[in-house]
């Protein structure tokens, strides 16, 4: 039984941006820094208020072909609509193009022991190349997810399972990110008012410092260098009935924290630092948390 997976990531959409000013119009809107994109290199980013807090996230690849002004930005299909018009909003008289390409395009995950190996890409973050027809590149936050394609919706899964690698379902994949600790856009962060830095964006790479000003940037770089982060997600094993996305969190009749995504005994949670060691409950549930390799408290 293969031990290679893939999922097609239906909650996710596709945003084509075109224009010869596409990559400096969103160099200046987006934490990480687009100038490091190319045929072998895919990025995480985020797109954040003025006062530094989260509208969207996203990953960027370029669109295979000739050329490169294209870039293709992997987001959330329910709120691609809201993406799009926020960029519009600021586009003012920069060439760009922003085009909804979801109908064409399909977004999997590949995860497993060999998944990279299937699609011909090192274990090294952000890592791309082309493949079936649309492009395959290594997961930018962590390589344990596994890597992310942008196919041809019509070929998706028979490029993938041409490849040896089989079918799995969303609460599998589920189970791996959640478990790693990795956050899924507004499943996961409060739109318009949860900070990068609580949910991991620094030291999943979602973030460049050395990039100059972005979107929310003044805000986000006090909240790091003035140590003002009192809260982390994290993985939290759950013993009991699963809450719903949104349960307080308690500690000895305290407010702790939040709940957000869980699967199969594990879920998300947004925390007070002060109480990581406390006993926590969620409705009927006890959580215990855990710290995460790459997390740094």
């Amino acid at each position: 039984m293969s031990t290679r997976h893939y999922v097609i990531l239906e909650a996710r959409g596709l945003l084509r941006a075109a224009g010869p000013d596409t990559r400096s119009f969103l160099q200046g809107m987006v934490s990480n820094d687009v100038t490091k994109l190319g045929p072998e290199r895919a990025i995480w980013s985020a797109f954040l208020t003025p006062q530094g807090k989260f509208l969207h996230e996203f990953f960027m690849t370029e669109e295979p072909g000739p050329g490169a002004e294209s870039l293709w930005l992997d987001c959330e299909a329910a709120r691609l609509d809201d993406l799009r018009g926020r960029l519009v909003r600021y586009r003012l008289r920069a060439k760009i193009e922003l085009t909804d390409v979801s109908e064409d395009h399909a977004v999997a995950a590949i995860f497993g022991e060999g998944a990279l190996e299937a699609l011909g890409l090192p274990a090294e973050i952000g890592a791309a190349r082309p493949f079936g027809g649309g492009i395959a590149h290594v997961d930018p936050r962590l390589t344990e997810l596994g890597a992310r394609a942008v196919l041809p919706r019509a070929g998706a899964r028979a490029a993938l399972e041409g490849a040896g690698i089989a079918a799995a379902t969303l609460a599998d994949y589920d189970a791996l990110r959640i478990g790693l600790g990795v956050p899924d856009g507004s499943r996961d962060l409060e739109v318009e008012r949860s900070p990068l830095l609580e949910n991991g964006f620094d030291e999943l790479h979602g973030i460049d410092w050395d990039k100059g000003c972005f979107m929310g940037q003044e805000l986000t770089a006090r909240t790091k260098y003035r140590a003002l982060i009192k809260k982390r997600l994290l993985p939290v094993a759950i013993e009991g009935p699963a809450p719903a996305p949104g349960t307080q969190v308690t500690a000895a009749g305290k407010d702790a924290g939040v709940l957000r995504s869980s699967v199969d005994g594990v879920g998300l949670a947004l925390l007070r630092l002060e109480h990581l060691e406390a006993p926590l409950l969620a409705g009927e549930a006890r959580l215990t948390a855990k710290k995460p390799d790459w997390l740094d408290i």
